[in-house]
């Protein structure tokens, strides 16, 4: 496979132990929880960040837009009080679950000769392998994707179930014998949380008609319900589990050198100091790309 081992790798921290999804293989890193962000005081969120970056060096964070507005707060407070551009604050566009699974990735990742701005960077890029969807009792209060009103007022008839993909695509269908949701065109592994919703969809029909390759399931992520405006709902998430595959990706993409701070990423934003890439001219820019063919999907 061609990966070594960092002597002190990257800390990838959540914001809640139900973030903190069991290792998928022996190489797998143990997440750094940062609970209660938004209770305890200033000082000891001051004191747990710079001991995690004297520990390993640089830190990622990976969070849901889901969680309290005051842990949001906290965090950039904290990363500007240490003045560091050793943490990055990494929070996409993901619901919970699928958010909790990009957080495993990167810690199965940690464990390779990454250095610290590609392992960050790669997190935006295997965004783009992830299927995150739910099974929804209701979507009246669904405002993260669209919903139409035919779709608001059926959510009120009594038994009414909604299949919904919230990425890479948003999509939204009734649930009916023939209803189906656009999946993976590669072979991937599906994990499911169960909340407040009895059905059978998930594990059956739908891991049927996506040629799933492994199915398991998870407790339901704490933001979950706040994500997706209701606590029916059967949330699940497909993606790649293979270490060796997604050191591949993450190694195929040409990489960058930051011009503020100096580290390598990938992609055309630093996500340690938000510096972007300086614009370069059209017949430069073709050059580059010819002798480098390998780009970072746009997203």
């Amino acid at each position: 496979m061609g990966y070594g081992e960092l002597r002190v790798p990257t800390a990838i921290a959540v914001t809640g132990a139900d973030m903190a999804l069991p290792a998928q293989d022996e190489r797998t890193l143990p997440a750094v929880v940062l609970d209660g962000l938004d209770r305890q005081p200033l000082d000891h969120s001051l004191a747990a960040l710079q001991a995690l970056i004297d520990q390993h060096g640089h830190v990622v964070v990976v969070y849901s837009r889901a969680v309290p507005p005051a842990v949001d707060q906290r965090l950039r407070t904290v990363r500007s009080l240490l003045e560091s551009d050793r943490i990055a604050l990494f929070q996409p566009a993901l619901p919970p679950l699928g958010l909790a699974v990009l957080a495993r990735q990167l810690r199965q990742l940690a464990s390779c000769d990454l250095s610290p701005g590609v392992l960050a960077s790669a997190g935006r890029l295997l965004t783009h392998y992830l299927h995150a969807g739910a099974l929804l009792g209701s979507v009246a209060k669904l405002d993260r994707i669209p919903v139409g009103l035919r779709s608001h007022a059926k959510s009120w008839v009594p038994g009414a179930q909604f299949a919904v993909l919230a990425h890479p695509q948003p999509q939204l269908v009734r649930l009916a014998p023939d209803a189906t949701l656009a999946g993976p065109e590669f072979a991937t592994s599906m994990l499911v949380a169960r909340g407040q919703l009895q059905s059978g969809w998930v594990s059956g029909a739908l891991a049927r008609s996506w040629r799933i390759q492994g199915l398991r399931e998870a407790p339901l992520p704490a933001e979950s319900a706040e994500w997706w405006g209701t606590g029916k709902l059967i949330e699940f998430c497909t993606f790649l589990p293979d270490l060796s595959v997604l050191y591949q990706l993450v190694t195929s993409v040409r990489q960058n050198i930051c011009h503020w701070c100096g580290i390598d990423v990938i992609g055309d934003r630093c996500v340690f100091c938000s510096a972007t890439a300086p614009v370069t001219s059209a017949p430069q820019q073709q050059q580059h790309q010819q002798q480098q063919p390998h780009e970072l999907p746009a997203g």
